[in-house]
């Protein structure tokens, strides 16, 4: 008796498989997980861009915060592209950086620390900042891409607000 029962446990697994892998009548379909990776909405990040109207983000950006890198705005639109990048509050892992004097730029800060806030800003020769929008710390994993505009040819100092005294660097407009 006991191989009738396995026989017919077998054929109802067989006849649900089979109902199953059909698609008559389930009313449902498969649907695969979402990827991990975002997608960009090609809606407004909450930011302006070099232009003054909202740049599409390619990650979550939060409102207020500059273009994310990938934006039309942080991707040529202004010329050049130069990246300081930050893997701890002990100094930036790239501390020197040069542009073309008198042309605009996007400069991405990649915080890469999980672990503390950072920010960078560039400073003009008389120690004010050179405005390059919302400059506010952030702890990364996380890039931000800031429009600077034109600088003339000189060396301009670039720091953490939060670590100033190690965290600093030079940017030569040449």
């Amino acid at each position: 008796m006991r191989p009738h029962r396995l026989v017919a446990a077998g054929l109802l697994l067989v006849v649900t498989l089979s109902a199953c892998g059909s698609g008559g009548g389930a009313g449902w379909t498969y649907a695969p997980a979402p990827s991990p990776t975002p997608v960009a909405s090609g809606g407004p990040s909450g930011s302006p861009s070099a232009s003054g109207s909202p740049a599409a983000s390619g990650s979550p950006a939060a409102p207020g915060s500059p273009a994310a890198s990938g934006s039309p705005a942080a991707s040529g639109a202004r010329g050049t592209t130069v990246t300081v990048v930050a893997t701890t509050a002990l100094r930036f892992d790239t501390p020197t950086l040069e542009v073309a004097a008198n042309q605009a730029f996007s400069l991405e800060f990649d915080n890469q620390d999980a672990t503390q806030p950072h920010n960078v800003v560039i400073q003009n020769p008389d120690g004010s900042n050179v405005a390059m929008g919302d400059t506010a710390p952030f702890t990364g994993p996380e890039k931000r891409t800031y429009q600077v505009p034109a600088l003339a040819a000189g060396d301009y100092p670039f720091l953490c607000q939060v670590h100033p005294q190690a965290m600093t660097g030079t940017l030569t407009a040449k």
